[in-house]
């Protein structure tokens, strides 16, 4: 049971206990409702938990593969290709039927349930302080809304029947998310600056603080052409940037910590001092489905090994059709890093009930149960590659499709070892047996540690230095939390970024890190090659560039063929005409 459930079930027993004023109004409006929290909890909490129904698996498939530190593959012939919904992401490739592409579905449901809320509770201007977090939750839709598709609909009311509601260009939709926020944090008696069990996993003040902050850190990305943008694109709120990031940092609420893999165990919650906004996940009491179900899906076929690596057998599907870049496992290279423990590379060694590796290790078997089938110890290489030439078919199209992606060289039981893994949200035997393999790791989308280094970033791009900070300092904050080497003088904008992907690995700004740092295009992993055979017997080939990969107009990702025929007055953005 993770600690801030403890808190609450005894708030719960409290509150039971305590509740016996019998002279209640029947005729006041809120008979129980704003004035009893238990009720406001209920009330708005679906306006929270929303978020849940799309920011697990389908947003990761979907956004963090296309970022370059994870790649989706697998392991035998159409094993788990399903349609290359786990590659199209990772090599830039998505199309208009790729159901993945429907998060902007969830987004405007979640704004329309929002909006009802806001419309019943917030007052004739819709502006009562009491919906102040509810306003923070759809600015944080729509800004999600914009990050991956660009125009947006700007979705500030109540939608009346047969509405047709129109994508406003995203400059506009960035504006009017800086104009909510900027209202909401200004207001008296509103957002809530605590930051303990009765706001763990909601939207606060802190949470909208970190939300303006990276609103303003990508600002010049928003408000220019996104086929222009690159490193020195200009932007106008660098400084607007560093004063929220400021404002996090002197509330003294919030550290970076010691001790880096903690933060993402089974256990983790309020008592993570780096987590300023987290999907709070627990499959025994918050029960969303499919929330964390995707972060198993490194690591196939454990039951083929012995010892088990993860302390007990797997018999059901873990897919393992996710292994990392190789450019990213050679990121995680410091000495004494912590951060290097959660790459799985070279052999591998059993693990403890604490995620620590015993010194037992893990061997392949083509059948179990038997000792004398042995074949090896189980070995996790980054550097692999496709098993044949023809993973991509042109055809006529100016967007290949993916049409098989094994690795190269064997059997299922060989394959599995090709690509190193990631395990930074270590599962526990429960949440795979009792379950249904969802994990109860929350998934942190603000911290504090992102703060200290967007502020670096924007000093680094011209920012006014404040508080005595320099880049340098800031950046050292943050490595010592895993005990990696501090640096002297202030860092480039390459170290800074690679620094971001150690800090930030499966979490969801990869993808906006590398448009903002006019990398989205580079080379990584197989993502923006494929082979052709040269010759029948598939003995010699030559590679080429995949058309439409360096398109910055997949800087942006399509709308799914049904919403726009749901939304006839919409058109699919740049670069999907036609598909």
């Amino acid at each position: 049971m993770k600690l801030y459930i403890k808190g609450l079930i005894f708030a719960g027993l409290l509150a039971s206990t305590a509740c016996t004023d019998l002279d209640t109004d029947l005729n006041t409006k809120y008979p129980t409702f704003p004035d009893n929290p238990i009720a406001v909890e209920g009330e708005f909490s679906g306006c929270y938990r929303f978020l849940h129904s799309w920011f697990g698996r389908d947003f990761n498939e979907c956004v963090v593969n296309q970022g370059d530190e994870v790649m989706g593959c697998c392991f035998g012939a159409g094993n788990y290709f399903d349609d290359g919904r786990y590659l199209n992401s990772s090599i830039h490739s998505l199309h208009l039927d790729d159901w993945r592409t429907r998060i902007i579905e969830g987004c405007m449901s979640g704004n329309s349930y929002t909006n009802t809320r806001i419309a019943s509770y917030g007052g004739p201007e819709f502006n009562d302080p009491l919906v102040a977090p509810l306003r923070a939750m759809r600015a944080y839709y729509h800004f999600w809304m914009m990050e991956l598709y660009g125009d947006a609909p700007i979705m500030d009311h109540v939608l009346q029947d047969g509405e047709v509601i129109d994508r406003s260009p995203r400059a506009e939709v960035a504006k009017w998310i800086e104009s909510e926020l900027l209202e909401i944090l200004n207001q008296e008696d509103g957002l809530s600056k605590a930051n303990d069990v009765s706001t763990y996993g909601k939207p606060n003040y802190w949470m909208a603080a970190a939300l303006l902050a990276k609103l303003y850190l990508n600002w010049g990305v928003y408000t220019h052409d996104i086929t222009t943008v690159d490193n020195n694109t200009p932007n106008e709120k660098l400084n607007d940037c560093v004063y929220w990031c400021d404002e996090i940092i002197k509330s003294g609420i919030f550290e970076v910590g010691v001790g880096y893999r903690k933060k993402f165990f089974p256990d983790n919650g309020v008592h993570i001092k780096d987590f300023i906004y987290a999907l709070d996940v627990d499959p025994a009491t918050k029960n969303d489905g499919t929330t964390t179900w995707y972060r198993w899906f490194g690591f196939k076929k454990d039951g083929l090994c012995r010892p088990y690596s993860l302390g007990w057998k797997n018999d059901k599907s873990l897919a393992g059709q996710t292994v990392l870049t190789p450019e990213a496992v050679a990121r995680f290279n410091l000495p004494g890093d912590e951060r290097n423990e959660i790459i799985l590379q070279g052999p591998q060694y059993a693990f403890d009930a604490q995620f620590n590796k015993t010194d037992e290790p893990v061997y392949i078997y083509t059948n179990p149960d038997k000792e004398n089938t042995r074949i090896g110890q189980l070995n996790f290489r980054a550097e692999f590659e496709f098993d044949d030439a023809s993973i991509y078919s042109l055809g006529d199209e100016a967007l290949p499709k993916a049409t098989n992606a094994t690795v190269k060289d064997g059997t299922a039981l060989m394959n599995i070892q090709k690509g190193a893994r990631c395990f930074k949200y270590p599962p526990r035997e429960e949440d795979y047996s009792l379950w249904s393999r969802q994990q109860a790791n929350d998934a942190p989308i603000f911290r504090f540690a992102d703060i200290l280094l967007m502020k670096a970033e924007c000093i680094m791009r011209g920012a006014t230095a404040t508080l005595g900070d320099t880049p340098g300092s800031l950046f050292n904050t943050v490595r010592r939390c895993s005990s990696a080497p501090e640096i002297s003088g202030n860092p480039t904008m390459q170290e800074l970024l690679d620094e971001r992907s150690r800090e930030f690995i499966l979490e969801p700004w990869r993808r906006n890190d590398l448009i903002r740092f006019g990398q989205f295009e580079n080379d990584w992993g197989q993502k923006n090659k494929y082979k052709v055979w040269d010759n029948e017997e598939h003995t010699q080939f030559h590679w080429v560039e995949r058309p439409g990969v360096k398109d910055p107009n997949r800087r942006l990702i399509p709308i799914h063929r049904g919403i726009l025929e749901t939304n006839l007055n919409w058109s699919q953005n740049p670069g999907y005409q036609g598909l």
